[in-house]
Formats: structure tokens, C-alpha cells, sequence
């Protein structure tokens, strides 16, 4: 639609003009980087803004712009910036040094938080990226069962060379993946049972993620339990975003618990670090001391300064009660904006839980990926754009990750941005969706 790529090229002009040295850098690391980017996610055109300062919920530009951060490093921003515990944390994990070559205390405290917090986690091992950790879990689920079928699902993404938008990735792991319709309960349980003792395992995300923040109903959780179960296939549970989600992750709310999980994002309180683990029966297999076992090395694995700001992260600052009150008080914000939507009546509708939310362009909730409509898909630049312009800091497909620093007022300041966004646009999101 013609009017739509008109909106969006304005909305780019004025995003130009006030931004010039965010342009003149991008230009600059284009000479070294292709397309002067290292994290594909980040790039959106006319070019990402680089950032060079953050603190609580806020982070400025280049160009001195402030934003609120809903970007939230794609879920492993939960504590903001500069949160002051963790950098006491790590500053005394960097006084007594760095690679020591060895175990340390920091990596003991954080297992035992873990085992502690999560009903599928008896024993834990620790790596460096929630990819990583999805690459163990799949591997022990392979070696354990002596299969090499791994169900996932269509929108999925489990990492950089797991990833599963509109069917897979060229540069996925070559793997025997089996892919199932998310949120389909009768098909995958025919699958499931179809593909019988030649299934390793199934690994999902209890939210769908890029697939655009989709919860998986209870029901399908449900059956996915049920029928790894009866096919002595394991079931794994990704929650290297969604362990955020109340006192327990996504396991502990729905009360199902899987026989290995991944983590990562905010469990190295906001530094790098993954976490596969699960029943005693599987990681007993990587116990050194015993003949046969599995061998797993990683050279910052237990690094001092993520095991340390993730000790303090999760056993000082996102404990389990704060952890259900944050829950609520971001289910509240979703639920309002939803509100806001409807007494509109704008084609919008705010998708997820609780702090993992994603804006589409549907008066319903989103339950497949097959919901999201190319009118959807093709306004997403243009609410991009005109939130950044608001001082508001959103994911290029329309994420929103709440932090732990931020207050009623960030939460009121993005409302009336949308508000603002409905008054401009909101004529020419209801032709686009109309076709």
C-alpha cells in the first residue's frame, strides 16, 4: 500500500534528522563489519542507533537522545543498567582475578540458587550462551536416548544455529529436526506418536519467542508431557527467556516439569552465561568421577564475573518474591495496554506474559504464527519507528522486555506513546489490515 510506504519513509526522515551521528557511525563499522553488524537482530534500516550510556531503565544515543529501554537486551536486560549490587558483585570477583583456571565459590552458589528455584533442575552444568545451552541439552537428550529425531516447531528459536522461522535456517546445525504447528494438541500428539522410538527428545519454548511472544496453552504443555513420556523420549523446556516469568519460569507456573531445561539472558545478571541441566538420571552422565563419563569443557564456563553478578541477581535481587510481585505488576501493564487497544478500537492487541510482551496488529490474541498476517508483518517498521521517536526503545518486531528499574512513570510514558501513535496512524492501520 502506497500510503504505508509513505508513513514509513517520513517516519525514517525525521528518525535521520535526529540522528546524524548514529548514521556516521553505522557507515564507519561498515568498513569492518558486514554491514558494519555482528548481531543480526540489531540491525533494522535505515540503520541502528548506537548507544553510548545506560542507567536504571534508560540508555541515550550518539546524538544525546534518551530512550526508555523496553529492549531489555532481548530479555537479559531484567536488571537495567548499572545495577548497583551487581557491580559491587563483579567488581570483587575482578579484585581476586579473572581466569583462575579453577572452581570458585561463585559458580557453587549459583548452582545451588538454580536447583533450588526450578522443579526440573537436580544438577546443572554451566556454558557460555543460551545457544550453547540448547546445543547440550540437545546433545545429552541424543547420546542418553541413542535416538536422533528432535521435534521443534514452526517460529521457534533456540539459538543462532536453532532457529526455525518459516521452516529453518541455512546455517542451522545439521541435525534430524522434525518440525510440529506450536499449540497444535492433536497433531503433534499424532506426530509424536508417529515418529515412536526413533524421537529423542521434544524442545520448546513454553513462550514462543520471535515467533512473536506466543504462550503455549496449558493443554499443550500438558500433552507435550504426556506423550514424551509414553515414547521414553525426553522433554526439554527453553527457558532462556522465559525463567523470568514469576517465581519459578514458565515450568513453575504451569506446574509441568520437563526432564532437562536451557536458561541464559538475565540468569549471568546481565552477562554472558547459559545453564543446561535437569534430572539427576541425565547429567549424572557428566560427573567426572565416574568411569564414562561425558566429556563437557568450555573455557569460560565458570567464569568469575558472570557466576558472581548471577549469584547476587538471583539470590539478593530477583528472588522469588520479587520475582512473582514483578509478574504481576507487568501482567497488570500488558492487560492495560490491551485495554487501551479495545476502547479504541484499534486492530492492536499486546501478546505474552507478564514482562515478555509483543505488539500485533490483531484485535485477538495471538496463538500460532500463522495468526500474524502480512498486514501485521508490514506495519511493524512503521510502529518501530514512531515509538524511537517517542523516546521509547522497542525490538524492531515489536518486543517489549519490562526491566526491574523501571517505574509506573516508564510504564505511562510508553502508554501515551501509543496513544500518540493511534491518533497518527491509527486511519492507516485499519486500511492495511482491511487488504
Amino acid at each position: 500500500m502506497e500510503a504505508l510506504k509513505q508513513a514509513i519513509k517520513d517516519t525514517r526522515a525525521r528518525y535521520k534528522k535526529a540522528s546524524p551521528q548514529s548514521m556516521a557511525a553505522d557507515k564507519f563499522a561498515a568498513k569492518h563489519m558486514p554491514g558494519g553488524n555482528t548481531r543480526s537482530v540489531l540491525h533494522f534500516d535505515p540503520y541502528p542507533l548506537t548507544m553510548v550510556e545506560g542507567r536504571g531503565a534508560e540508555v541515550v544515543d550518539l546524538d544525546g537522545n534518551h530512550y526508555v529501554d523496553f529492549v531489555g537486551e532481548y530479555s537479559a536486560g531484567l536488571f537495567g543498567h548499572s545495577d548497583e549490587t551487581i557491580k559491587t558483585a563483579i567488581h570483587e570477583a575482578l579484585e581476586v582475578g579473572t581466569g583462575m583456571g579453577a572452581p570458585t565459590s561463585y559458580e557453587r552458589t549459583l548452582a545451588a540458587l538454580l536447583c533450588k528455584r526450578f522443579a526440573s533442575l537436580e544438577k546443572v552444568r554451566f556454558c557460555n550462551s543460551g545457544t550453547e545451552a540448547n546445543l547440550m541439552a540437545i546433545a545429552t537428550a541424543l547420546v542418553y536416548t541413542g535416538r536422533k529425531k528432535i521435534l521443534v516447531f514452526n517460529g521457534s528459536y533456540h539459538g543462532g544455529v536453532i532457529n526455525f522461522p518459516n521452516g529453518g535456517s541455512v546455517l542451522n546445525v545439521p541435525y534430524d529436526f522434525v518440525l510440529a504447528d506450536y499449540n497444535d494438541v492433536e497433531g503433534t500428539t499424532a506426530l509424536i506418536r508417529q515418529l515412536g522410538d526413533e524421537l529423542a527428545a521434544v524442545l520448546v519454548e513454553p513462550i514462543l519467542g520471535a515467533g512473536g511472544n506466543i504462550p503455549a496453552s496449558y493443554a499443550f504443555l500438558k500433552m507435550l508431557r504426556r506423550e514424551t513420556r509414553k515414547a521414553d523420549a525426553l522433554l526439554i523446556f527453553d527457558e532462556v527467556k522465559t525463567a523470568r516469568i514469576g517465581a519459578a519460569g514458565m515450568q513453575g507456573l504451569r506446574r509441568i516439569t520437563p526432564d532437562l531445561m536451557s536458561l541464559g539472558k538475565f540468569v549471568g545478571g546481565g552477562l554472558p552465561t547459559g545453564v543446561f541441566g535437569g534430572r539427576t538420571r541425565l547429567m549424572k552422565h557428566y560427573n567426572p568421577k565416574l568411569p564414562g563419563s561425558w566429556n563437557h569443557a568450555g573455557t569460560f564456563n565458570n567464569n568469575v564475573c558472570s557466576m558472581a553478578a548471577g549469584s547476587v541477581g538471583l539470590g539478593k535481587i530477583y528472588t522469588q518474591e520479587r520475582a512473582a510481585a514483578f509478574f504481576d505488576w507487568s501482567e497488570a501493564f500488558r492487560l492495560s495496554l490491551n485495554d487501551i487497544f479495545a476502547a479504541r478500537d484499534i486492530p492492536m492487541y499486546a501478546n505474552g506474559m507478564g514482562s515478555i510482551i509483543a505488539i500485533h496488529f490483531s484485535k485477538e490474541v495471538t496463538k500460532v504464527p500463522s495468526d500474524i498476517t502480512a498486514g501485521c508483518q508490514s506495519l511493524r517498521p512503521l510502529l518501530h519507528m514512531e515509538m524511537l521517536l517517542e523516546g521509547i526503545l522497542i525490538c524492531k518486531r515489536g518486543d517489549l522486555f519490562l526491566s526491574l528499574p523501571m517505574t509506573d512513570d516508564h510504564l505511562s510514558k510508553v502508554r501515551l506513546a501509543f496513544e500518540k501513535f493511534i491518533d497518527r496512524h491509527g486511519s492507516l492501520i485499519k486500511q492495511v489490515l482491511a487488504g
